[in-house]
């Protein structure tokens, strides 16, 4: 029998429209003759959406037609497990819901990636492909991703961390701390934010309010980070879970400025290219870095998804000091772009074959939670009575 797969993406984040390229990627990818895939598009405005069309990246272009054509659609709590049900079914329409075995979510950034689809699907009780609430939450917060990474020993850039209220009432205290502890030249970044938007690189004192003030306007939570010098990025995909995990060949972004931009990750030079989402990214795969400083990568990377309990497939991003070769991880995609399968792929996994690995870690996980208890028997509720008085007839 296959298993019924879920895929949801879009959602309400910057992120929306990447979400979309990768999902149908995916899609396209896994092995029908295992799974019954159900594509799952979450609009910005929370409502979840499923039609057959939507396995086609050219129907996403006229979102507005292709929702009209399309489903509406909610998960509900059964007896005998999660299912598919449809909003406005009609009287004369036989539509059935449908069982869910498994959701797969290939979302990225706020308000999904941070933990918020994972906790849907605890609330649901509902297996699932990814990181845990906690696990995803920590790769979100660039400042408590950090925070982890030091606790662990492992290697990162200090940073002064802001919220845009203490940069609005009181910005010479955070000028100042910013300049005593982090210097220039510096980065200026969103704490929740992915696929390089609201990120500035900042020379001296005069560019650091307008980058402030545009990482405001993606998020409260700002991070200041010094800017590493003869910079060049390496990127590492890491797939498994916490009991036993696996590291990729590494590879090197081509930027065209000084930091990775939006434009370089996704825009590409066409439309084509664009289509592929992380795919197209101009790359050098292997990184042309020497073999004993990519072991060292590989190793760290496995460190860091063990640290913060990570599950499925990530990818981390280190910045690498060419002179000195000293190498910080910068933040960890805990549901990457294109699913990083351009880096397996270069590790001789196939795409489809990734997929059935995490299939396979979602119900190892599933597997593990059903040993556990979650509610114990007890008889509490019969003692209490709050009697005719109201509060007052409590024992408590």
């Amino acid at each position: 029998m296959k298993i019924s797969v879920a895929v949801f993406f879009g959602c309400r984040s910057v992120e929306h429209e990447v979400s979309i390229i990768s999902a149908v990627q995916a899609m396209r990818a896994m092995n029908r003759e295992k799974y019954d895939v159900t594509p799952v598009y979450v609009t910005k405005d929370g409502i979840m959406f499923t039609s057959k069309a939507m396995f086609e990246i050219e129907s996403f272009r006229d979102i507005d037609k292709l929702l009209k054509m399309s489903e509406e659609v909610t998960l509900i709590r059964k007896a005998d497990g999660v299912f598919m049900h449809p909003i406005n079914k009609k009287a004369f329409k036989k539509v059935k819901d449908l069982k869910i075995d498994l959701a797969f979510p290939i979302v990225h950034g706020t308000n999904c990636e941070d933990g918020t689809i994972a906790g849907y699907f605890e609330f649901l009780g509902l297996p699932y492909i990814g990181c845990d609430i906690i696990s995803a939450a920590v790769g979100m917060d660039k400042a408590v991703f950090k925070d982890v990474l030091k606790s662990a020993g492992l290697p990162v850039l200090d940073c002064v961390r802001f919220t845009s209220r203490e940069y609005m009432t009181n910005s010479e205290a955070v000028l100042s701390n910013i300049k005593e502890k982090v210097g220039f030249p510096l980065i200026v970044k969103p704490v929740n934010l992915g696929s390089s938007v609201g990120i500035s690189k900042v020379k001296d004192q005069s560019e650091l309010d307008e980058a402030i003030r545009l990482a405001a306007s993606f998020a409260d939570k700002i991070l200041a980070e010094r800017a590493v010098e003869n910079l060049r990025e390496i990127n590492c995909s890491v797939l498994g879970d916490i009991d036993e995990c696996t590291a990729s060949v590494l590879e090197e972004p081509i930027m065209h400025d000084e930091i990775l931009s939006y434009k370089d990750k996704y825009e590409g030079g066409s439309k084509s290219e664009a289509s592929k989402g992380m795919a197209s990214l101009g790359r050098k795969i292997p990184a042309e870095i020497p073999d004993d400083l990519a072991q060292k990568i590989r190793d760290i990377s496995c460190k860091i998804f063990k640290a913060i309990g990570a599950s499925g497939v990530v990818r981390i991003d280190y910045l690498l000091d060419d002179k000195t070769k000293e190498v910080y991880a910068n933040e960890i995609n805990t549901i990457p772009g294109s699913l990083a399968f351009y880096l397996w792929e270069a590790s001789d996994i196939k795409y489809r074959d990734m997929i059935d690995k995490l299939v396979d870690t979602a119900f190892h996980r599933e597997r593990k939670r059903k040993n556990l208890k979650f509610t114990i028997d007890t008889n509490i509720l019969s003692g209490v009575s709050f009697g005719s008085k109201g509060s007052k007839g409590s024992k408590f």
